[in-house]
């Protein structure tokens, strides 16, 4: 029986997708077996030259309107701050000898540079001593160029800044990394790029490495004492310190080991001494030379002579410094005169001038004195092996 017209329509119509779909395969399969021409080589890259120098420069730090902003403040230094604060108490290894660690804050370069290299490099015994070095990155000069006994001992610094917390953070941030670097050290002595040593490095490693006890000034009746307390506000430094437990004195501190591990980890009285201050009282602000003074007057008196072992002079002083030697100055008279002095311990006279009260209660010889200019380095070299480096 033949199949009729509709039934081969039915038929076709079935098929007519199948033969659709095997088109488009045989399409897709000679697509893949097509062969593909590889692209021409690439012009070889020429290698990135390095970035150029970063210049480091200066940031004007521009006041709030109420506060003077702190810049300075220690919050991501914390676990710095923790891990120092719980080292040995007590220099190791046994049996090796305790070192000074010498602590430099500065702003640049050291210009009195030559006379620190001469005074240790003519140690007797070696390895008796650390250098670390606080350089505001905000100096047009940064790094600065250290080199000699200070190349590499520069430690991650911040910018610091008269009238505000940051140059009393900065100290914290030396004694810190001095403790975590070498279990040895001793004795911590903050020193300005304007110090000079008045003796030989084993005149000063003798006298300290013997003492028991930090030399911090302690001053509670000062002029202006009450002005300096109340320059956060006058009830922002309650109740962790009262008026009455307030104190001022020499940023120039030198801590026994123990000391140290205490003011790196005091969170009580720097919460309130890294407060900044209100801008109308920003002249009374010297938290550097109050947070030290207040803290161990406060925690460990009797642990402290209350005294600085860097001399200054004072009587000369202008626009809030000090009396900076120059050139024409030095000589060796000029030495030899602040070797004889001492110092003023607590309240009494200004660098030892009444005589029966120092000389009834210590005699202490200073170590370091400031300010010297940056003139000043030809004239103590010229007598820095026959007098400031001969005891």
């Amino acid at each position: 029986m033949s199949p009729s017209p509709l039934s081969l329509l039915c038929a076709l119509l079935l098929t007519f997708p199948l033969a659709i779909l095997f088109t488009i395969n045989t399409q897709d399969a000679a697509a893949t077996t097509t062969t593909t021409v590889p692209p021409p080589p690439a012009t070889p890259t020429p290698p990135i030259p390095p970035p150029p120098p970063i210049k480091i420069k200066t940031q004007l730090l521009k006041p709030s309107k109420n506060k003077m902003e702190d810049h300075g403040d220690d919050d991501d230094d914390t676990s710095l701050f923790h891990m120092a604060s719980r080292v040995d108490p007590n220099p190791g290894p046994v049996g090796a000898p305790k070192k000074l660690a010498f602590l430099f804050l500065t702003a640049g370069p050291l210009p009195l540079a030559p006379l620190w290299e001469l005074y240790f490099n003519q140690t007797k015994i070696k390895h008796l001593y650390n250098i670390y070095i606080h350089a505001d990155p905000n100096s047009p000069i940064y790094p600065p160029p250290f080199q000699g006994v200070f190349a590499n001992r520069t430690i991650p610094s911040k910018p610091t800044r008269r009238h505000t917390p940051t140059l009393a953070a900065a100290h914290r941030r030396l004694l810190a990394h001095a403790l975590l670097h070498d279990p040895s050290n001793y004795i911590f002595a903050l020193l300005s790029p304007s110090c000079i040593p008045l003796h030989s490095f084993d005149f000063t490693y003798k006298f300290l490495v013997k003492s028991k006890k930090s030399f911090v000034e302690i001053l509670e009746n000062e002029v202006g004492a009450r002005g300096r307390w109340a320059a956060r506000g006058e009830t922002a430094m309650l109740p962790e310190v009262k008026f009455e437990d307030f104190r001022i004195g020499s940023q120039f501190s030198i801590l026994t080991r123990g000391h140290a591990r205490l003011a790196v980890g005091d969170t009580r009285l720097w919460s309130k001494f890294k407060l900044p201050c209100l801008q109308e009282n920003v002249y009374r602000c010297y938290p550097e030379e109050n947070y030290l003074p207040t803290l161990m007057s406060m925690v460990d008196r009797k642990g402290c002579v209350p005294a600085t072992l860097t001399y200054v002079d004072w009587k000369g002083h202008h626009n809030g410094h000090p009396h900076t030697f120059g050139a024409s100055e030095v000589g060796p008279d000029l030495i030899l005169t602040l070797r004889g002095r001492r110092p003023r311990y607590g309240d009494e006279e200004m660098n030892g001038s009444d005589a029966s009260v120092t000389v009834r209660r210590r005699g202490d010889p200073f170590l370091f004195a400031r300010k010297f200019g940056a003139d000043t380095v030809g004239a103590l070299m010229d007598i820095a092996n026959d007098v400031i480096l001969r005891d």
